[in-house]
């Protein structure tokens, strides 16, 4: 892999889904509105197994494990190419031992930086802008990110691959930075855009990058109006319950508002157009995306989904 890529100082971004989809969604924009290519697959098969398969139609379908690809920007002023990272799912074991494997892959392509996004739940009114928390591997990663004036991880610990990645990293004397996007934890369940718009702002200033993120923080504005509906309602059927008392607490669990067997058939017609549009222009990608989230069905068309990033366009 290393041997047929000529990269100019290339950073690493790894992203895996999690609370609001913040960090998926972040990377998947990179891809689109950077038209990346995918150019290698890690296999890491003997640290999942399956706890379920599909069924279409009656039929059982073949059992897949989750799949990590890395995708290719080529930064037109030589600056720092980029390699963005998806992994369809976390190991449920052996997270040290991935994280190594990818560690070394990056070290043979000669990367100088690895990020990692994620998302940090808060108190906050889905109406408040989402604050970027970050913490870094180094020194000099601290105080660029205190230069940013973003908000320091100070203490406590980062889950998962997002932070045992960046664990191995700093083992292995390599810069590193994770930044994590600000969501309602009452949310935690639904996508927030705004968290991967606040994510991406402070990355592009970092590389250097002159990043479009209309379509995102149009799609930031609108979800922010949906849960700030969502939330009005929920507050009054609380203070229908409690009386408006504020020494109970009550916990909602939040699912997306259209489940997958009562998708219309005009919403997978317009799916299939997406895709079509998608594929002659990666830049559509992310609309696509959206209209997944929206649905519900991002995880059903995972696959298909990354694979419109095979060819260069």
């Amino acid at each position: 892999m290393a041997e047929t890529l000529q990269l100019k100082h290339p950073w690493f971004v790894a992203v895996w889904p999690g609370m609001g989809q913040v960090a998926i969604n972040a990377g998947v924009y990179l891809l689109a509105k950077l038209g990346m290519t995918l150019f290698a697959e890690l296999e890491a098969s003997g640290l999942f197994d399956l706890d379920q398969v599909e069924v279409k139609g009656g039929i059982i379908q073949p059992g897949r494990r989750p799949r990590n690809r890395m995708f290719l920007w080529k930064d037109p002023q030589q600056r720092h190419d980029l390699v963005v990272f998806v992994g369809e799912a976390q190991p449920p074991i052996g997270k040290y031992a991935f994280c190594r494997q990818l560690i070394a892959h990056a070290r043979e392509l000669g990367v100088e930086r690895v990020f990692t996004f994620a998302a940090m739940a808060t108190q906050m009114h889905p109406e408040q802008r989402s604050r970027v928390f970050g913490a870094a591997t180094d020194q000099a990663g601290l105080d660029e990110l205190k230069r940013l004036e973003l908000q320091i991880l100070e203490d406590g610990q980062i889950g998962g691959l997002n932070g045992v990645l960046l664990g191995v990293a700093a083992e292995m004397s390599m810069r590193g930075s994770c930044l994590l996007g600000e969501m309602p934890h009452i949310f935690a369940q639904l996508p927030f855009p705004k968290a991967s718009l606040a994510i991406l702002e402070v990355f592009s200033t970092i590389i250097g990058m002159e990043l479009d993120l209309t379509d995102l923080a149009e799609q930031a504005k609108t979800s922010e109006e949906q849960l700030g509906q969502l939330l009005a309602q929920v507050e009054r059927a609380y203070q229908q319950q409690f009386g408006g008392s504020e020494s109970e607490e009550e916990e909602f669990k939040l699912e997306p508002v259209v489940e997958n067997d009562q998708i219309r058939p005009e919403d997978r017609q317009r799916i299939e157009s997406l895709f079509e549009e998608a594929a002659r222009d990666r830049s559509k990608a992310f609309d696509l995306k959206r209209e997944l989230d929206r649905l519900g069905l991002f995880k059903e068309y995972e696959d298909r989904f990354l694979d419109l990033f095979k060819k260069p366009q």
